[in-house]
């Protein structure tokens, strides 16, 4: 996949950036070249390795899901403007 002049004007113009006739130049080989480096990526042969999220092999810390009020419901609400029952007062903001 190549990009030409007329694609790097058009990704300028939805980022709503301006680009002058020798930055889109420059920007057009710089774009040819990252997907060039992605393409070389296709070829890598993967199969059999499985998916990770780390380079070292590692296990996600698990907690019991208990559900709890924080045993502060003061605490929580103390920063509140407005309050009632331990819950927070909002202005209505919809008719």
């Amino acid at each position: 996949m190549a990009v030409d002049e007329a694609t790097v004007r058009r990704i300028a113009k939805l980022a709503r950036i301006s680009v002058s006739d020798d930055q889109a130049h420059a920007i057009e080989g710089e774009l040819n070249t990252i997907l060039d480096w992605v393409e070389q990526l296709n070829e890598v042969n993967v199969e059999g390795v499985e998916p990770m999220t780390s380079v070292v092999e590692m296990s996600m810390k698990m907690r019991d899901d208990e559900v709890a009020d924080g045993e502060c419901p003061e605490k929580v609400i103390a920063n509140a403007p407005a309050n009632e029952e331990h819950f927070y007062l909002v202005p209505k903001v919809v008719e």
